[in-house]
This record gives structure tokens, sequence and C-alpha cells, in this order.
């Protein structure tokens, strides 16, 4: 056991070489924090016997009542493997699908990652998913199989069985990081072909493998998990036990006498021995025979185990002697059989020994970082690194070698912020005094008492000589020891009530990746919007400048490393300055830093691309204070909470609603509970979740709602129903039988003609994918409309547009989408989203995909903004559909003409003649830039003939832009409510482990709340079952809890935000056809799913809802007794 001092720590911190950072991931409860408790027991930070129930890593109170990890916490160990000596900062994250945005921090600042699995479950979704996210971020991972003891106590397995179930859940891993690798090397052939076809002649970057060969060349043998490359390691961490088979070589070898490195090949796999022979032979097994790893290694810990169990003392004495183990009297005579394997295991076999040679040997320093790992941190967006400056690809050099000389850059990525109770940091804890300082409070208070007395003997002489005897006796220290102890104090306690408002301090969780980080440096806070680009065109002395020169640089502050920190899991040390390749905690940075953000000494290094977050935010509440005159204390604590955790989401509606969006009903039960007990500490009442609906439309229905085909008597019926809807509509309104609708602006000029066609599923999913491309076309045309010169266009963000161009070309195929590709004029709601608006006219140019081009005239500019209000009114009505204000999805809205009516009754004439000749008789044009010019000079000469008081035309409905777009937005409406709509409901996907004694339960719980089970598989070698299913989020709440109590806590789901989906139910819906009206009455009560979700938005919204409401009630009497 080694005790590790702070200066122990700074000492190793400077050996670069011999540092790892590892994160622990696993799914929940798979013995994270136990394994973690295992190690840090080796360095005597907590005991060993209290490893696995003090779970030290969890500090909050609510990780240890529930029991699982809920934010990513650091520590550093230290290691000594023969000579070397090894600093291991070691981060435990979180299991549970709801916090699996701390896993993301996590990984982005470490080197390597010890996956846990769990021998009895194997590998889990969440197994999967960390594994996804180790691999993202380029880090080498090591296995650790552990719980191992249940498959002993458990479920009762021979050695033989537990060998064949341990080399399942290999393959099953092993298979999983095969599908990653496959993938990976597929993209890079796919990329490698279309950047051949673009310049055949250029020369290639360099690269870790050769893909153009594709898979077969690729040398993936490094990547899978095998016992043989000293990867994976075999534990129990509740027993305080782990081997990798290394350790067994090494005693074998001396045993039988066959080499160690024979062994090493051996120990894993089908392999057999001949005792007599002394030989390893790979022979069948219906012999009989036992493979190596069940004989040596498996049956000696299942014979240990049987006698503990058994209480067979001779046996145990026996093994004990033969291992040449001591055990204490206490342990011996304990009555807990649990207690007397971890007594002898955690001697015979100890676990952090296995687990931390393994991360010391497998898992690389931070001076082995990949190059293709650094060009991709430094790669944002859709850039290359080859686009990037010529000083900041110089950067890459110094992350390679990682340099700690004062001219190295320094580098470093703060990961997430955390808070801590001020109370906590070291500056502020109560630390002992020195001898120094005793001596020296001692003499001022001797001075004190001495000056007291020659005060009291002067004023009263006779006093003084009475009491005198007193003083000189009493203990001279005593008293004005107090004294000094509160005089010392004062400013303490007015420190502590300046502290009282703020009691929580935000310590960045941050890594240096290259140069010194020390405690007063200044250094530049990079935003994720920051561009080096961008600094080199405001700056023109360029990234050399002085820093009193810098003008001001959006995106980039300017700020001091107030206090560095050793992170010590509960404990936080304070640091002068930490080396490169070390995690650290910085304090001071809460005002500059948000959740996460790049540290950099030179302007030229980019911001790190942003962290991949699994979970989408997607459960919503809306939060107020008890008493509203609290709401100053909810908006800060609400500030506070945003920056404490990664992926909250804090939202101000335009109601005024403050509502917080979290990733699960854990996730939200704490961020809430932070709420009232750290951040705003006031009560607050929360609302009913906000569940988000989409709006869409779809085909008509082939079928009714029995299932009979729709025929001509139903057509009958629904155009009778149709003309009925149609007479609700206003005045002027005209609806074609295809649904095209022809709407005038208010002010007669203008007519326009809408029509809304549902897009195919595919294109919906593309379009959603590619969101973030459409914004940066976005950005990259509105800079060029406004005249800014940017940068030009990256080939490959251009190959990316194109090839998203071809998808949807490739989708959207037939008669009716004939050319709607290249007529795109803008995407929606915020311009990014899932709608497209269609302009359909030959001479139309401002299509999405061509830009700015042939527009830059300034006639042209004046009337750009009639197509910009046009979609703008697009915008707005995507953003809030007609059913419940929802936004819409996957609709296509297609602008078929554009009408321009008579300005003849304008008095003035002459002017009205600028507009063309024609134009008495009304025109119509489609939609050009021809259109927008007549439209432009016909409505200005009808506002000035307003002004002059001559024809109030325009005057009442303001100006001609803005009725544009309040027309275009009524026409979308109408549009899209003469075609059948329908609610979008988001959907979580649901997997569930159980046992087959429960399934029926599982199943019942499942349909109860609109539930759908897609696959259902059972696990080998075990009685569980893995259930797939996709559940309503709207149904989910309260879902793990009564699945819980219904199987007596046998199966626990896992909900993890998926897809979209239409609810097939039209919530319009009324009986038309004679079947329709015997199977649902005339009332159709039967309840309806989306009518149901519907009028929920709508109450909430504060929006009409049709409700029969019983006015007049009248007791129903009953046969039965009156109760």
């Amino acid at each position: 056991m080694v005790l590790s001092g702070v200066d122990k720590m700074i000492q190793l911190q400077k050996n670069t070489a011999n540092i790892r950072n590892i994160c622990v991931l696993a799914h929940v409860d798979h013995g994270k924090t136990t394994l973690a408790d295992c190690l840090i027991s080796s360095n005597g930070i907590i005991s060993s016997r209290l490893a696995g129930k003090l779970r030290y890593m969890d500090s909050r109170e609510d990780e240890q009542v529930r029991g699982i990890t809920m934010k990513s916490s650091a520590i550093s160990l230290h290691y000594a493997d023969g000579n070397e000596e090894y600093l291991i900062n070691l981060i435990d994250s979180p299991g549970h699908v709801d916090f699996s945005s701390e896993v993301s921090t996590a990984v982005r600042i470490c080197d390597g990652c010890i996956i846990v699995v769990d021998a009895v479950e194997g590998v889990c979704p969440q197994t999967q998913a960390v594994l996804r996210q180790a691999w993202l971020e380029n880090i080498r991972p090591v296995l650790v199989i552990n719980k191992i003891d249940r498959l002993i106590v458990e479920l009762k397995f021979t050695p033989q069985e537990a060998y064949s179930h341990l080399k399942n859940i290999l393959e099953q891993i092993n298979a999983l990081t095969g599908t990653l690798f496959t993938s990976k090397v597929l993209e890079e052939r796919a990329e490698r072909d279309t950047e051949s076809q673009a310049k055949p002649h250029s020369e290639q970057g360099e690269q870790v493998y050769d893909w153009s060969a594709g898979l077969e060349d690729v040398d993936d043998s490094q990547l899978y998990f095998s016992p043989e490359q000293g990867n994976v390691v075999f534990t129990s961490a509740i027993d305080g036990w782990g081997f990798g088979i290394e350790h067994f070589a090494r005693i074998y070898s001396q045993k039988i006498g066959i080499k160690k490195e024979v062994l090493l090949k051996t120990l894993w796999g089908d392999y057999y021995i001949n005792m007599k022979a002394k030989k390893i032979m790979k022979v069948d097994q219906a012999k009989g025979k036992k493979p190596l790893f069940v004989q040596l290694i498996l049956e000696n810990i299942w014979s240990l185990y049987d006698a503990v169990l058994k209480k067979d003392k001779e046996k145990i004495d026996k093994i004990v002697t033969s291992l040449g183990l001591k055990i204490g009297a206490r342990e011996a005579r304990h009555s807990d059989p649990k207690v007397h394997i971890n007594a002898i295991c955690s001697q015979w076999l100890p676990i952090s020994h296995a687990v931390l040679a393994m991360v010391c040997h497998k898992l690389p320093s931070p001076l082995d970082m990949t190059s293709e790992r650094v060009e991709k941190l430094l790669c944002t967006g859709s850039q290359t690194f080859e686009s990037l400056p010529l000083e900041t690809q110089a950067l890459k050099a110094a992350f390679m070698k990682c340099g700690s000389e004062d001219t190295a850059p320094v580098i470093i990525f703060v990961s997430k912020m955390f808070a801590v109770d001020v109370k906590a940091l070291p500056q502020n804890k109560p630390r002992p005094l020195t001898q120094e300082e005793m001596a020296q409070r001692r003499e001022r208070a001797r001075q004190r008492h001495a000056e007291k007395l020659a005060a009291a003997q002067g004023q009263t002489p006779q006093e003084a000589t009475q009491d005198g005897g007193v003083l000189e006796t009493s203990p001279q220290e005593d008293e004005p020891r107090g004294t000094a102890v509160l005089k010392g104090d004062k400013p303490d306690v007015a420190s502590a009530s300046r502290e009282e408002g703020s009691q929580e301090a935000f310590i960045a969780f941050a890594r240096v990746f290259s140069g010194v980080a020390r405690r007063g440096k200044k250094i530049f806070v990079l935003g994720p919007k920051y561009s080096p680009v961008d600094f080199l065109q405001r700056v023109p002395l360029g990234f050399s400048t002085p820093l009193e020169d810098l003008p001001p640089v959006p995106h980039m502050a300017c700020c001091t490393l107030e206090n560095l920190y050793l992170l010590m899991g509960r404990e936080l040390e304070d640091l002068e300055e930490v080396p490169p390749g070390n995690v650290l905690g910085i304090g001071g940075l809460q005002d500059f830093v948000l959740k996460s953000a790049t540290l950099c000494s030179l302007p030229s290094c980019p911001p790190f691309i942003p962290l991949n977050f699994e979970a989408t935010p997607i459960v919503r509440v809306a939060i107020e204070p008890k008493h509203p005159s609290e709401m100053p204390q909810l908006v800060k604590g609400m500030k506070l909470l945003n920056q404490a955790d990664p992926c909250v989401q804090i939202l101000i509606q335009e109601t005024g609603e403050h509502v917080l969006v979290t990733a699960g009903e854990v996730h939200l039960q704490r961020c809430l509970d932070d709420l009232r007990e750290r951040f705003a500490k006031i009560h607050i009442s929360v609302s009913e979740p906000i569940i988000p609906f989409r709006e869409t439309i779809t085909k008509p229905p082939k079928v009714d709602m029995v299932n009979e085909e729709i025929g001509r008597q139903q057509k009958v019926a629904v155009i009778h129903q149709t003309k009925e809807e149609q007479s609700k509509l206003p005045e002027g309104i005209h609806v074609d039988s295809d649904g095209l609708i022809t709407i005038p602006t208010p002010n007669k000029l203008a007519t326009l003609s809408v029509r809304a066609i549902p897009l195919p599923e595919e294109v919906t999913r593309i379009l959603e994918e590619n969101s973030d491309l459409i914004r940066s076309m976005e950005l990259l045309t509105s800079s060029l409309n406004e005249g800014r010169d940017t940068q030009a266009i990256h080939q490959k963000t251009q190959e990316k547009i194109w090839e998203f161009k071809g998808k949807l070309e490739k989708h959207l195929t037939g008669r009716k989408w004939r050319n709607t590709v290249d007529q795109i004029w803008s995407f929606g709601p915020r311009k990014c989203g899932p709608n497209i608006l269609v302009s359909r006219s030959e001479d139309f140019q401002n299509s999405v995909w061509s830009g700015p081009a042939g527009r830059e005239s300034k006639e042209a500019s004046r009337f750009r903004d009639f197509g910009n209000s046009i979609v703008s009114g697009f915008q707005l009505a995507t953003l809030s559909g007609p059913m419940c204000e929802e936004p819409l999805m996957g609709v296509c809205f297609v602008l078929e003409k554009w009408e321009l009516s008579k300005c003849a009754e304008q008095q003035n004439q002459g002017q009205c003649a600028l507009a063309g000749e024609g134009q008495g008789e009304g025109k119509t044009c489609h939609s050009g830039e021809e259109s927008q010019e007549q439209q432009d000079v016909c409505s200005e000469p009808c506002e000035e003939t307003s002004q002059r008081g001559d024809s109030p035309v325009t005057d009442c409905y303001g100006p001609f832009s803005g009725q544009l777009i309040a027309t275009m937005k009524e026409a979308c409406r109408y549009a899209l409510q003469v075609k059948p709509q329908r609610l979008m409901a988001a959907m979580y996907t649901c997997d569930i482990m159980a046992t087959s004694d429960v399934l029926g339960r599982v199943y019942a719980v499942l349909s109860k709340r609109e539930g759908r089970v897609l696959q259902e598989e059972m696990k080998e070698g075990t009685d569980m079952f893995i259930i797939k299913a996709v559940l309503p989020v709207a149904e989910s709440f309260g879902f793990a809890d009564e699945i819980r109590k219904r199987t007596s806590g046998l199966a626990s789901p896992q909900l993890v935000f998926s897809h979209w989906e239409v609810i097939p139910s039209d919530p319009f819906w009324v009986p038309t056809t004679e079947e329709e009206y015997l199977h649902f009455g005339e009332k159709a009560d039967s309840e309806n799913q989306a009518r149901k979700y519907m009028n929920a938005v709508r109450k909430r919204k504060g929006l009409y809802v049709e409700e029969k409401i019983v006015e007049h009630a009248e007791k129903q009497r009953t046969l039965s007794k009156n109760k």
C-alpha cells in the first residue's frame, strides 16, 4: 500500500511518459465505482475493507442513495511497477443513459479507457454506447470482465461452463469492435475514392493504414480484446481479486517447467496439457480433457470458493499455507464467508495490481497521441486539416511533442464545469497551525497582556496591586490566546459573510495538452464559434500581435489562470503549475467558460471539435418559484445549473415560462434537487413534463377505420365533409379539389397559390441528419448577400453539399417531384429544419443551391426583401402548425403562382405607368425577379399616395412586406388543413433485461403505455431475455418505476431518444360511413390517442379546446344501496 503525498504527485506529473489518463466506462451497475474503490484503496486513501462499500467517487448524497454514479469525477493514483513509477489519473464515469453526456466529457480528456463488463449480464446497450464514444474519440480501450464471483455463487456454473460463457462475452464485445472498425475503414475508403475522383494527381496525406485495398489488407489484430495480448483482466471487485493470464503464466512456468511465452499464448483458448510429456497440445475436447484456462486457473478459484462457502476449515488452511498467505485472526473468526474470500484473494490475486499493470503496459501515455486524433480535434465543422492556416497546422507538432519548455504553446481543453462548495476549496480549509505560528501567537498574546497590565497600573495603582498577584499567577497564554484567535478570525468572518451569497464555486475539469499551465498566466478563452481565419482577417498584424494591441475579436476572451487544483475525488489540492498531459481543475473561469472551452496562449489555435453527446435532451418541464418575489434567485440558480451540467438546456419560452430540458427522468430529478438545495435555494413548483410533438400531413388513406376499402359512397361522404369545411374558410380564399390554396394579400395587390405535399420518410430523415450542413449553407449565403467577403467555400464542404443534393434527388423521383430539388427555395423552421419551400417557376433564380449568383445589382437587393417576406412567412408557418402550434416536420410547400392585381385605383397614373404597360389588366408572373420588380414599383406609389391622403389603400394594412409574410403564413396553414393532418410523437427505444418469469409483466406494462416490442432474444447461457421496444416519450413518465414495481426489481429499462413517429389515428376523425357508425356509434366516444395528445397540448398553451362539458349533472340512481 502506498500513501502518496501531494509533493509526490507533483513530482510524478513532470514525467509525461509515465502518465496514464484513463476513464472507467460501463453499463449501469456493472461495477465501475467498486472497481475504482479497489484501485483507490491500493493508495491508502481508503481502507481496503471499505472498498466497494464506501463508493468513494460517489460524493453526492443522491448518488449514494440511488446507488448509481451521476457525474464523472477524477482522482490521481500512484502505482509503482518495479523501478518505474506511474501517475494514473483515473476518471470514474456514470453508466446510466441519462448521464451519458458526463461520459463524453470524461472520454475527451483521456488517452485510454477501461471497459467494464458484468460477467453475468454480458454486453448491454450502454456498453455498446460507451465503446462507440471511446471509438469516436480515438482512445484505446482495455477490458475488465467483472463479477466473476456471480458465476460461482449465483449461477452455480462449473469451471468449464464459466469458460464457455466468458468466451461468449469476449466474442460479443469483439464483434462490436469489429463493426466499428469496419464502418470506419469503409468510410475512409469511400472518402479516398471521392478525393481521387476529384483530384487524381494530388498527393495523399500520411495515413495510419493503407485503406485503398479495403478490408483485407488492414491490420486489425491490435484492435481486439484477447487475454493473451494482455488487454483483458478477469476480476471480482467486490471480493477484491483480479488476474490477467500473465500472472498465472509466471507461476506455472516455474512449477511445470514450460516457458512463460508459450503459456501466455496457450492459457486462453482450446489448448490442453499432457502432464506426462509436459507438452501443450491442440486436441479436441472429445477425450474429456479440460482447456488450460479451466484446469490451471478457474478450478483453483472454484475450489477456494467451494471451501470457504462450505466452511471447510482444513481445506482453507491448506490453501492458505500452500499460497504462503497470512490471514488475520479477525477475518478467520468472521462468520461471513465473503470476508474470508476477500482476505485470501486480495492477497493472492490483488485486483489493483492486475488492473493497474494492464493500464500502464497497454494504454498509451499523452506522448503517444496519434496524429489522426490531433487532426480530428482541431478540425471543427466541415473543415479539413489542410485548409487551416499554417500557424494552426504547426500546433500539431506541439500536441504530439507534449513539450513543457517555456516556448511551447499552452493548450488546455475544459470539458465541463462542476460546482463545489466554497468551503471545500483548499484556500478556505482550516489548516493546522505550525509550531512557529503557535509561538508567534503566544508572543503576541504576552505583549497584549503586558500592555493591559501597564494600562491598568497607570490608572488605578491600588487595584492593580491587589489583582496583580492573580494576574501574575494566571497562565499567561490562555486568555490572550483566545483573544488572538478571535481577532485573527474577524477577517475570516467578514469574508465568510461576503461569500454567503455565492456558496458554490465553479471549477473547470480540464486537461493540459501542451505547455505548462502556471498560476497567474494570461491565456485566451476560445468559444466554439471562434475561427483563426476570422482572426487573421480582423487583425492585420496576424497571430504575432502583442496582447495589448489586440482589437476585440468575437468568441475570444482573455483571462488569467487563478487557481490550479489537483483533483483527488472528494478533495482538491492546490498546485502552482501543471505540466502537459495532466488532468487538473482550474478555478476562477466561471465568468469566461459556460460548459466547455479551449484555452490557448496563441490565437492561432482553433477551438476543439464539440463533444458528441449520445443522449438528446428531450424531457422538458416549466419551473416557477412558489413565491413570485423569489424569481431573481430562480433565474440566477438556473444560470448556475446550466453551467454545472454539460447536457441540460435552459430556455425562456415566448410565454415567459422558464423551461428546463433534461435527458431523462433521473437526470430531471437530479437537476431539480440541485436547484432547490444548491443553486437557487428556494421552493419551486414544477409543471407536468412538456412533451414535444411535431405536426405533419399524410397521403389520403385507402381504407377507413373499420378496414373497409374506401369506395364511392365514402368519397361522396368525404367530399360532402370537405365542402362543409370549405364553408368555414374566410372569404376570398379559394381551394382547388387537389388542395391548392389561393389567397390574396389584404390590400389585394398580390395573390399567392400554395400547395402542401407530404415528403417521403427518407427525405425527412436526410434533412434531419444534414441540419448542420444546411445551416452552414444558409450562413454562407447570408454573409455573401450582406456583401461580406468571406472565405471561399472549401472543396470538401462543396462536395458534401453536392452529395446531400444527390441524396435528395435520388429519393424525390417521379412526375410529382420533377425538378423539385433544383427549385428548393428554403428549409424550415429556423432555415435548417425538415420542411422545404419550393418555388415552381421557370425564371426564379433564388435557389438554395445557386447561392447569391447573379443578384448583386443594387435594384436586385431592393427586390430581394419581397422574396424574403415569403420565406419568413414559410418559416413562421413551419414553426407552429395549425393543430396545436407545434413545429412541422416532413412537409413540402409548393408556391405555384404569385399574382399581382391591378393598381389602377390609384389616382397618380403617371407613377403607376412606371410599372410597365399592361399593368392595368392585372398580370400573372411566376415569382421571379421581374415579378418582384413590378410589385415593388407598384406598391411604392400606393404608399406615397396614401401619405398624401389621396387613397388610403395600404395605410390600414401596414407595409407590403409585412402583408406578404402574414398571407404566406395563412396560405401554408390552410394548405395543411385541407390535407389529412397527423401528429408525430417523439419515441424512445427501450432496452429491458428481464428473466423469463417476469416477461409477461413487462409486456403488460409496455402495452398499457402504447409501447411496441421490436425484438426479444434470449442471452446465451443465462435465463435473461433482452427486449427491444419503442415507447412514446409522452407515456414514459414513471415507466421505469412501474416496471420495477411490477417485476419486483428484476427488470430495469434503459430509455434513449430515437426518432419521431407518425401517430396513425386522425385527431379530427368522425364516423362517416354506415359501417363506422355501426362500429363506433354516432359520437365515436372511444378514445382517440392523437386527439388526446393534441387537446393536452392545446390546453397547456391556452388554445381553444373543443370539449363537451356537463353543465347540469344529475346524480345517477343505481339499484345498489347509495353509499
